[in-house]
């Protein structure tokens, strides 16, 4: 029997460091994934901009699962012009323009569809959905990030779990998934913080 798993994690936090900083350091998704306690890797891909997340946890009788996750970064600039300035085509922004009007950067990732066929319940390999995204704002010398992380993981029941109605146990599943993602996404941002002068949860 299988079910579907749903997590989601959220936060925000005030970087005591420049934009610009803030912004070149949390855009390396490998590098701040690596302070993630359930991340094992991030490898690129042949597809560009495509990444394979694969982490690792433990199920309830101490079974290592291993779950991949294939996820398109797409990055984008905030850029807010003057009221007297006119620009109708982002492809006309000078990159002077971007430079000095630019308040902050969003970072989307979003599930990518591959053909290959990647789960695998008898070795404890299950193929997972990541949508999320990090939002960095320019305010004066410091930065707000906002983290919003939604995943789906398709699992394999077992059979003493089959007992419980199915409803209890997607409500109990979805709770401890978002209990487990919230607690690793704390002591991510505790990890990066070491790199930072600063860092408050708001």
């Amino acid at each position: 029997m299988q079910m579907d798993a749903k997590g989601v994690s959220k936060g925000k936090w005030l970087f005591h460091e420049e934009f610009d900083r803030t912004a070149e350091y949390l855009s390396d998704h490998k590098k701040i994934l690596g302070f993630n306690p359930f991340c094992y890797s991030v490898e690129d891909t042949n597809i560009e901009n495509v990444y394979r997340w694969h982490f690792r946890v433990t199920d309830p009788q101490n079974n290592p699962l291993e779950i991949i996750f294939f996820v398109e970064q797409i990055d984008e600039l905030l850029v807010e012009l003057p009221e007297d300035m006119e620009c109708t085509d982002p492809d006309e922004l000078t990159d002077e323009m971007i430079r000095l009007y630019t308040v902050g950067k969003r970072i989307h990732w979003k599930h990518y569809p591959v053909t290959s066929r990647i789960a695998d319940p008898d070795k404890y390999l299950f193929e997972g959905k990541a949508f999320g995204k990090l939002e960095m704002h320019r305010v004066e010398n410091k930065t707000r990030v906002h983290f919003d992380l939604k995943i789906d993981v398709r699992f394999v029941l077992y059979p003493a779990f089959r007992i419980v109605p199915n409803k209890i146990l997607r409500s109990m599943t979805n709770s401890a998934m978002s209990l487990i993602m919230q607690t690793a996404t704390k002591m991510m941002f505790n990890g990066i913080s070491k790199d930072f002068k600063k860092i408050q949860h708001l």
